[in-house]
């Protein structure tokens, strides 16, 4: 069954559209990520471009039996043509950052915040940080990637050991693509996925907090949503979710964002119950309708 991991974003910055609290102080962000250790939690799910978010974690969890996952800077300062010792200090300079804030000498895995960057600039992002495998500095490298493309060619390279990708019960890109065939194919790579609650709609069960989206009937989507959790004795449409991702045999881990303390023992109470069955996943597609993929991917929501 797939892990929960705790996504860490909300600790470093004002983010999420069903977010109503705001980002935690300090004390009580490292309270809330010790607190998460105690009820069990393992893995822990950060970036360099997440605000205060690595530097609470180090603080938190620094010598503790933990798994942390991070991503590169996103390398905004960039541009197209920028020459490769640019490219190398950038690369250099979050490492750096990510090392010093996370207080080790070792990151456990490091994923490239944006997919171009295994490829762009002639492969001078990617040789660097496999530079940093060889030295022992980082322990594994991956990929955040956005789409079935981006997946197909980070698959390709024997050296990324893990992918963290955008999954929820509407998203039907991946099952299309042929991606979860694709990912059993490589049982070396670490499957984490996001946006299981696709930014909160899911789970809020509020129609109102949809964007509008030609084609996209918010209620009804919702109506049929709990016609199938009270079907298949979920609890929520949280749970239904949840136990939807974690029902995959190629997820080893749902990342799951937070920023109160009854939301962490809420999910980590949904992550102990038991997933849904290949059987159960097969009545979720069959029912559900063929949304527009504007709105599977947030990036292209329309602004408020």
């Amino acid at each position: 069954m797939a892990e929960f991991v705790l996504g860490t974003v909300q600790l470093g910055l004002e983010y999420g559209l069903a977010n109503r609290t705001g980002k935690p102080n300090q004390d009580a962000a490292v309270a809330l990520l010790r607190h998460a250790v105690a009820l069990g939690v393992r893995a822990f799910d950060t970036a360099a471009a997440y605000g205060d978010s690595e530097i609470r974690l180090g603080l938190a969890l620094a010598g503790l039996p933990v798994h942390v996952v991070t991503k590169l800077s996103p390398l905004s300062e960039l541009g197209d043509n920028s020459a490769p010792g640019k490219v190398v200090a950038a690369v250099e300079a979050s490492v750096a950052q990510s090392l010093r804030a996370l207080n080790t000498d070792c990151l456990d895995c490091v994923l490239l915040h944006r997919a171009q960057h295994l490829h762009q600039y002639d492969g001078a992002v990617w040789r660097r940080l496999n530079d940093y495998v060889a030295a022992g500095v980082i322990a594994k490298l991956g990929v955040s990637v956005q789409s079935p493309a981006e997946v197909i060619a980070a698959l390709a390279d024997p050296a990324v050991r893990h992918i963290q990708m955008p999954f929820n019960l509407l998203d039907w890109r991946w099952r299309e693509a042929g991606i979860l065939e694709s990912l059993a194919a490589r049982p070396d790579v670490v499957v984490h996925v996001r946006s299981v609650f696709l930014q909160g709609l899911l789970a809020a069960g509020d129609p109102a907090l949809w964007p509008a989206i030609a084609g996209v009937d918010a209620a009804a989507v919702l109506r049929e949503l709990s016609a199938l959790t009270a079907e298949l004795g979920r609890e929520s449409l949280a749970d239904l979710c949840l136990a939807y991702a974690r029902g995959q045999n190629v997820i080893a881990g749902v990342v799951i964002g937070l920023e109160t303390d009854a939301q962490l023992q809420k999910n980590v109470a949904l992550a102990q119950r038991p997933p849904l069955t290949p059987e159960e996943c097969h009545i979720i597609e069959c029912r559900l309708p063929r949304l527009p993929e504007q709105l599977l991917n947030p990036a292209l929501w329309p602004k408020p």
